[in-house]
């Protein structure tokens, strides 16, 4: 079982694991505060059922994930859909419009993506990409972790409203830059002017202030 740390009125406990001691029915597990005290709860109690819920897992800072799409030249889109509705069509867009990346689109029930070739998975890709940028529900990425690892990539990118810790820690554990639960439309934007610290679009094209 990973380990993981859960913060609960501002105190953090880190999750040691399941005891597989019983006492009566109830399996109970083991968390550890941060002043070295360990507890026992039930696995199955309100509060062991939180702390298993908090987010902890933080991801590359703001400078980091600069550094990660200054570097990168090539994305890959897992998920994305022909569909104009759909948010991966308009990242798509945005990356196609407004970056130099070279783009490319993976969905196994897609032949043409934005006016593109869609790919079945990412070892159809002409080229390894530098950043894997996925739109798929949140059980999925642990699968699409293996899969970036298998191609030899070395960033996955988890759209916005996408969260799985574990998934993360473990693409950490095999060695990959791991975003999570953030647009890379948005973060390149933001990085290169198009917009305000709010998020609104400012129509920029460079991020260098007026001077007045």
């Amino acid at each position: 079982m990973s380990t993981s740390t859960s913060s609960v009125t501002g105190v953090d406990a880190t999750e040691t694991g399941v005891d597989t001691t019983e006492t009566g029915v109830d399996t109970t597990e083991t968390v550890r505060l941060t002043n070295g005290l360990t507890c026992s709860l039930p696995a199955d109690s309100p509060l062991a059922k939180l702390l298993r819920s908090q987010r902890t897992w933080a991801g590359p800072d703001a400078k980091a994930r600069l550094k990660l799409l200054r570097e990168a030249k090539s994305v890959a889109i897992v998920g994305a859909s022909p569909n104009p509705a759909r948010s991966s069509y308009f990242v798509g867009t945005y990356l196609q419009q407004s970056s130099d990346f070279r783009i490319y689109f993976v969905n196994p029930n897609a032949t043409e993506i934005l006016g593109q070739p869609a790919y079945p998975d990412l070892a159809s890709l002409p080229e390894v990409p530098d950043i894997v940028d996925v739109f798929r529900k949140a059980s999925d990425i642990p699968q699409v972790i293996d899969e970036v690892v298998a191609i030899g990539a070395p960033t996955v990118w988890v759209q916005l409203g996408i969260w799985n810790q574990e998934a993360a820690e473990y693409g950490e554990s095999k060695g990959l830059n791991v975003v999570m639960d953030r647009c890379i439309k948005v973060e390149h934007a933001r990085f290169h002017g198009g917009l305000h610290l709010l998020g609104f679009d400012t129509g920029q094209i460079t991020a260098r202030k007026t001077l007045r």
